[in-house]
């Protein structure tokens, strides 16, 4: 006896799975027969967002990005691209290999 074969679910279906059963305004078999997952597992995916869900808000994690350091590389690698540009234009010319 064959059974269905093993699925894999994105982060985003699990979290919203997870969320419905957090809001409680259907049972977990309804829920179940809804998204087609066994209960057990939504039990698990709830269990599962309950334990991390502080961590949103706990501002660990690095939710700043310092904007100075990111224009410096963008300013260094366009530089780096204009230079290999003028490098490869001088490279494949015919005059330039002289």
């Amino acid at each position: 006896m064959k059974g269905r074969a093993r699925r894999s679910r994105t982060a985003t279906f699990k979290a919203k799975v997870a969320l419905a059963a957090v809001r409680g305004d259907k049972a977990l078999a309804e829920l179940a027969k809804q998204f087609d997952v066994h209960p057990n597992q939504i039990t698990e995916w709830k269990n599962r967002l309950a334990q991390r869900w502080a961590a949103v808000f706990d501002g660990a994690g690095g939710g700043k990005v310092d904007l100075k350091a990111l224009h410096a590389k963008i300013g260094q690698l366009a530089l780096e691209n204009d230079f290999l540009k003028s490098a490869l234009i001088k490279a494949s010319m015919p005059s330039a290999r002289r």
